[in-house]
């Protein structure tokens, strides 16, 4: 693809506006190769941007001049994205069912569906036009699902799960399995209590290989529309996470957890049960919180407190030896 085109589809500022070459992949900065296009997001990597191989670099509108073509956009990030979008295409798997797949007689399958070798799709299953499962897929009783679905090798969705539309699980994600209840008998020893719930994904979501949503106790545990979870993640029971959040790899919440829009919990991240995080929260890697947390917060440490303390914190923290030997050193002249 030209790189003009390129730049029209982007709506970017390609400079030199006169640069006519043909553009076949995106490289990592370090590594493209001339024919390759290439991104740098922020001008700290203005070094490694003039030393780049690639026939071109996408950057963001105040970026220093190359002596190279560049698409100039106000989120190169993002306009990444659409390249390789443009440029590597997904391989499309073949339509229609395996003759090795287990498909209940009950169970109602959209036009367009690829559903892959050995895998199961129980009954009254409803899944929407253009499903993908790839193999070894299966899908317990009672599961509604909504358009362009797909589910890689591996996935398991539990009995009632109800999901939306242009979700994508990978895989070993496990959608729907048992909350994690137990009560003690008369006797000390745990007794399990049913998880008669289930798990409601909302449009756009996507989860990441080998994480696990469970099932609600009573009611039901959901996730919000685009909202994206990491690998190795666990949504424990009756957790709520608002619209268009991110759950890094490792994060863990408890039961009955509720997040709000536009939360971030970086990796590692660990939450108490039946915590409130408010809208556009950023939680850093490796914390742990136990309580609520208000609109807008960054939090970092555990127990975890405003960022801008834990940082002041850290440094002096840093310091302790020092101070320590400061203070016997005075404590000896007295």
């Amino acid at each position: 693809m030209k790189l003009k085109e390129i730049a029209d589809k982007l709506s970017a500022r390609l400079d030199p506006p006169d640069a006519d070459i043909e553009i076949t992949s995106v490289g990592p900065i370090e590594t493209a190769q001339p024919g390759q296009i290439t991104f740098a997001v922020s001008s700290k990597y203005l070094s490694t941007a003039q030393a780049t191989k690639a026939s071109a670099i996408i950057v963001d509108e105040k970026f220093p001049p190359m002596d190279k073509p560049t698409l100039r956009i106000r989120n190169p990030h993002f306009a990444y994205a659409r390249v390789v979008e443009l440029l590597h295409a997904v391989p499309q798997e073949k339509r229609g069912v395996h003759p090795s797949a287990v498909v209940d007689p009950s169970a109602k399958i959209g036009a367009n569906a690829s559903i892959g070798a050995c895998a199961i799709v129980s009954a009254n299953v409803e899944i929407g036009e253009n499903c993908t499962l790839m193999p070894q897929v299966v899908i317990y009783h009672d599961v509604k699902i909504g358009k362009n679905f797909f589910a890689h090798s591996h996935v398991s969705i539990r009995e009632g799960t109800v999901i939306g539309d242009n979700v994508l699980l990978h895989n070993g994600v496990v959608i729907g399995s048992d909350g994690f209840g137990f009560a003690k008998d008369n006797n000390g020893s745990w007794h399990k209590i049913p998880q008669v719930g289930y798990v409601v994904l909302e449009d756009n979501v996507e989860i990441q290989a080998n994480s696990c949503v469970d099932r609600a106790s009573l009611g039901e545990t959901r996730i919000g529309r685009n909202t994206k979870i990491d690998n190795l993640t666990q949504v424990a029971h009756n957790c709520v996470i608002a619209e268009n959040s991110m759950l890094c790899a490792q994060v863990g919440l408890a039961g009955s957890t509720v997040i709000g829009k536009n939360v971030i919990l970086a990796g590692q991240v660990g939450v108490a049960g039946h915590c409130k995080i408010g809208d556009d929260v950023i939680v850093t890697a490796q914390s742990g919180t136990h309580g609520d947390i208000p609109n807008g917060a960054m939090m970092s440490g555990t127990p975890a407190f405003d960022n801008r303390q834990w940082l002041r914190s850290v440094a002096v923290f840093a310091r302790l030896p020092e101070l320590a030997r400061a203070i016997r050193g005075k404590g000896a002249k007295e």
